[in-house]
């Protein structure tokens, strides 16, 4: 274990797969390391995540490791280890004989994290027409540039996302090294309205902050919010709803419509199963 860090095992944890939730578009600062592991940041706190097959034997149960920074409530809350996704599976699987199951059995192993509501707004304004490369090294640009240090972790300098405060008082040009394009008034100009809100406020507004439409909102609800019943739509899931369930790719509210009767309170979940499953086709 890295000096100064502390290390929490989660035991007999079902429906976890760290390759599905880290590598699966709803977060972007998380790597995966020659073992099979995954090192990132969630808020301030650093992080190793591992799973590997329950001491006990049990088929389909891991243990997980987390060695990092925070607390092991933080960690348990952040991959969202308390819900039963067993259970919300089976449910999203009754009375969906064709693609459904086929995608939940694809993604079991997926699971929704609780990120922080200003660093999913932040990561999904950048994620705008771009690819996860490329949101990844923006990201960390800007983190490196304007975030807070958080030390040396294994083997790299890491730091925080920057604050809406800090990044209120900076303009375009000191953003342009970092590239973002368009998306650098669309940050300066949220961070600056998101001081001037409640939390309340910006829940209840986050379609209202600069350059947001439909798709990044409902990501941002899903992800930074985990309100679960958020059904995002990008090309792949356009493809997959108009392959499986015959809508045109450009009807995206009647999709949502019916990813909303159809999956109810579990549409956000039933999307990352359906992203994933379409993604490796």
């Amino acid at each position: 274990m890295a000096e100064g860090y502390d290390r929490y095992i989660f035991r007999e944890v079902d429906h976890f797969a760290p390759a599905q939730i880290f590598d699966c578009g709803q977060c972007f600062r998380w790597t995966e390391e020659a073992d099979g592991s995954w090192t990132g940041v969630a808020g301030n706190c650093l992080a190793n995540v591992k799973a590997v097959p329950s001491s006990s034997g049990r088929p389909g149960k891991v243990d997980v490791t987390v060695e990092g920074s925070g607390t092991e409530m933080f960690w348990r809350n952040y991959l969202d280890l308390d819900p039963d996704y067993g259970e919300m599976s089976g449910i999203l699987m009754r009375g969906e004989p064709e693609i459904m199951p086929v995608a939940c059995r694809a993604g079991q192993g997926i699971r929704i994290l609780r990120q922080d509501f200003w660093e999913a707004t932040l990561d999904f304004i950048i994620s705008q027409n771009n690819n996860i490369p490329r949101i990844r090294g923006c990201i960390e640009k800007l983190s490196e540039k304007f975030g807070k240090p958080l030390g040396e972790f294994r083997g790299e300098e890491r730091y925080g996302l920057p604050c809406p405060e800090t990044l209120a008082e900076l303009n375009r040009s000191d953003l342009s090294d970092i590239h973002l394009g368009y998306r650098d008034e669309y940050i300066i100009k949220t961070a600056s309205m998101w001081l001037d809100m409640t939390e309340e406020e910006r829940s209840a507004s986050v379609i209202d902050f600069p350059g947001i439409g439909p798709k990044v909102e409902s990501c941002i609800r899903l992800f930074g919010l985990h309100e679960m019943d958020a059904f995002p739509i990008d090309v792949w899931v356009a493809r997959l709803m108009n392959r499986f369930y015959g809508f045109d790719e450009k009807d995206k509210k009647g999709m949502k419509a019916f990813a909303e009767e159809k999956f109810g309170d579990l549409a956000g979940l039933a999307q990352q199963y359906l992203f994933y499953f379409i993604r490796g086709l």
